[in-house]
């Protein structure tokens, strides 16, 4: 059975991400605290893995799902410095320790956000973040080509996690992102690659 490692697995997209992609794959989740860890179900498919953790027990390693993530408002420089932190430097280190153990081919998947591409007031360095996060997905992709490495991010509106689920603003379905990282991960996306894909409601 093919590995792959999850990022942000046990927040509230990872909740619907983790046990769809684990009908298929062995998911390596990493995890930043206990009490994260204690959100995870792990089984013979789900393990859990700490963050830094060595991830080589994983080779090779057929995919990388990039969940993790942060939303916040403000336009200061520590606010840049936070959205860069979580939706760019997060996503750039969780690369760097599996992209000596990634399969040929592979897949490497980030969710990004519609907000990089709308650009709504209030949220500069969120969108600053995400669409620099954009950038670097489809510079990799290039960077990957010959290694049979996708590279491909989804950029949904909101989504149904949270207090958003009792807002009347129309949100995406988890479980429609779940199943179109599924999509990405199998061989009919094999040609797919430094795509920033849109998703609405």
């Amino acid at each position: 059975m093919k590995s792959i490692v999850i990022t942000g697995g046990t927040g509230d997209l990872g909740s619907i991400v983790v046990p769809r992609l684990a009908t298929d794959y062995r998911c390596a989740v990493v995890y930043r605290s206990e009490e994260s860890r204690k959100r995870l179900a792990e089984s013979d498919r789900v393990v859990a893995v700490p963050d830094g953790g060595d991830v080589a027990a994983f080779a090779p390693v057929y995919g990388l799902v990039l969940l993790a993530g942060g939303f916040a408002g403000g336009s200061t420089a520590a606010d840049v410095e936070r959205m860069l932190e979580v939706n760019l430097l997060s996503a750039v280190r969780a690369i760097d320790a599996v992209r000596p153990h990634l399969a040929s081919p592979g897949r490497i998947i980030a969710i990004s956000s519609a907000a990089s591409l709308a650009k709504p007031a209030g949220l500069a360095a969120y969108t600053a973040a995400k669409a620099a996060l954009n950038a670097y997905v489809e510079t990799l992709a290039k960077d990957l080509k010959e290694k049979a490495v996708t590279v491909n991010a989804l950029l949904p509106t909101a989504l149904d996690t949270g207090g958003k689920r009792s807002t009347t603003e129309r949100l995406v379905k988890r479980e429609n992102v779940a199943e179109m990282i599924a999509l990405l991960l199998s061989d009919q996306a094999s040609n797919v690659s430094g795509q920033l894909i849109a998703m609405s409601a």
